[in-house]
């Protein structure tokens, strides 16, 4: 059972930036959709980056588009988050998602994943 584990959470200003990191405990050795989601409070789950460890462009929803940009690094079995010009909107628990899954677009962010973290919770202040 692969375990994800969130971390870099945290309190900020609006316009300000946070670093999220998801560490596996598994090393995946075929290519896996590894994905960030949030869950605002008194809204639904919302999938907001994407990212196909065999390669690819990462998916970004509308909302996080041109401030939120996923990586991986694979020697680390670590999916990161940066986030900038945070804005109180972005306020939401942040959860990390994997599954061998080749599409890693939107359509994939509608589905089940595999695995879940434990989440991160991202307080963005006005």
């Amino acid at each position: 059972q692969v375990q994800l584990v969130e971390s870099g959470g945290g309190s900020v200003q609006a316009g300000g930036s946070l670093r999220l990191s998801c560490a596996a405990s598994e090393y995946f050795y075929s290519g896996y959709c590894m994905a960030w989601f949030r869950h605002p409070p008194g809204k639904e789950r919302e999938g907001i980056a994407g990212l196909y460890t065999g390669g690819g462009t990462p998916y970004y929803a509308d909302s996080v588009k041109g401030r939120f940009t996923a990586s991986h690094d694979a020697a680390k079995n670590t999916l990161y988050l940066q986030m900038n010009s945070l804005k109180p909107e972005d306020t939401a628990m942040y959860y990390c998602a994997a599954g061998p899954y080749k599409d890693c677009s939107g359509s994939r962010m509608n589905a089940d994943f595999k695995y879940w973290g434990q989440g991160t919770q991202v307080t963005v202040s006005s």
